[in-house]
């Protein structure tokens, strides 16, 4: 059997008959101010937002990146950052209509917007919702003000709750609340609190997350006071058990839905389907049944340097196409988060590529009960999610076959 994480195999044993599901992510890099724990690209307002002129550029981005999934129909769109709900109803509205008439989206499809709290008032919420925006995905993380300030938020609780009713008075039926856990001295009760207060608003979808202490952070350089690994791991599996019993079913990691409303936009990454990303920073992953490829591309990450080379290939920052060994390990990286896992034929369809492929790693992982398969699907067993990272590196060239598990 191998010893490596993945056979040595050509690029080229890509095989599309068909490309993968198609979404689109629209990125808006400005915040008002970037909190302590946040690695993304965002960008505190330092003047005014020049809102016209990044919508043209976007357009522009959109439009050079169109030839290569020319045919093919969005299937969910979302629009990140950053704070977009910083930008204008008027303006979401204009970029939406631009969008719809350059690539054609599909009936009924999910379009989200995250906004945060203390950005957003009544009269906002309903110029997004007639822009066309049916999805919003809030950042309240907490709905305590100790635990709010201690993570840099600009918002309260009540100025949380009060977004929300806002935002279903606006008519908004579809709502994710992000909350996170492992906070500067968080207790277990004080975690438990913020789940309770989420399940009484009864949002549609609950994002509950682990705060991590990413590089180039704050939090970084100035580490907080967090809880222990077995706070971490009771705030984790108390929480998975309110939101059981409240309706709420764990579909990823983090991510808990009522019946019919995970999302969408999110399941596309998961299931390694392709996406275009326009904005500064964004990330795209492109699957060519013509060339038999699968391309990922960035773009150039600050506003400025953005706004100046988003109607030429400058705009671009990086360009690659995966190998096979790329394209097992991210398949497995994003696939292995979802509680349902992957089938074959999913992988294949996802990657034109057979599962023999993969064949040494899910091997050794079910050999360590990291993984299980049952009825065709193939799934991370608890185990299997609580070590995650091992897991994974299962998938890793020259990935260790025999080291003891934890």
């Amino acid at each position: 059997m191998p010893q490596s994480g993945t056979p040595c195999i050509n690029s080229d044993m890509f095989n599309f008959t068909a490309t993968p599901p198609l979404s689109l992510y629209v990125h808006i890099p400005w915040c008002i101010q970037k909190c302590p724990y946040c690695d993304f690209n965002s960008h505190e307002v330092r003047e005014d937002i020049p809102e016209d002129r990044y919508i043209r550029a976007l357009l522009a981005d959109l439009e050079q990146d169109l030839p290569a999934v020319w045919g093919r129909t969005v299937e969910s769109l979302f629009i990140g950052g950053g704070t977009p709900s910083l930008f204008s109803a008027g303006g979401i509205a204009r970029l939406l209509s631009e969008i719809r008439a350059r690539i054609p989206l599909k009936p009924g499809a999910e379009i989200s917007l995250e906004a945060n709290p203390g950005t957003v008032d009544q009269a906002r919420f309903c110029g997004f919702r007639e822009a066309g925006i049916n999805r919003l995905s809030m950042g309240v993380q907490s709905f305590q003000d100790e635990l709010l300030m201690a993570i840099g938020r600009i918002h309260n609780g009540a100025e949380a709750r009060t977004a929300y009713e806002a935002a279903r008075r606006a008519g908004f039926e579809n709502i994710n609340l992000d909350l996170m856990f492992g906070l500067p001295a968080q207790s277990t009760a004080q975690a438990l609190l913020d789940v309770r207060t989420a399940v009484e608003l009864q949002p549609t979808h609950l994002s509950c997350y682990e705060l991590t202490i990413e590089p180039n952070t704050r939090f970084y350089r100035q580490p907080p006071q967090r809880p222990d690994e077995d706070s971490l791991w009771e705030m984790q599996t108390a929480s998975h058990s309110l939101l059981n019993d409240a309706g709420y079913r764990r579909y990823e990691v983090s991510a808990y839905a009522r019946p019919g409303r995970q999302c969408r936009h999110n399941l596309n990454y998961w299931q390694f389907g392709d996406y275009l990303g326009i904005g500064a920073g964004a990330h795209a992953k492109i699957s060519n049944a013509a060339t038999q490829t699968i391309s990922r591309l960035s773009k150039v990450k600050h506003p400025r340097a953005y706004l100046d080379a988003a109607h030429g290939d400058a705009r671009i920052s990086n360009r690659s196409e995966l190998s096979v060994a790329d394209v097992t390990l991210e398949f497995a990286m994003n696939s292995l988060r979802l509680d349902g896992g992957f089938t074959r034929a999913a992988f294949t369809a996802a990657t034109s590529l057979p599962l023999a492929v993969i064949e040494s790693p899910l091997n050794a992982a079910i050999e360590r009960e990291l993984l299980a398969v049952d009825n065709d699907v193939i799934k991370a067993t608890e185990k299997g999610q609580r070590h995650l990272n091992e897991l994974l590196q299962l998938w890793m060239p020259e990935s260790p076959r025999h080291a003891e598990t934890r």
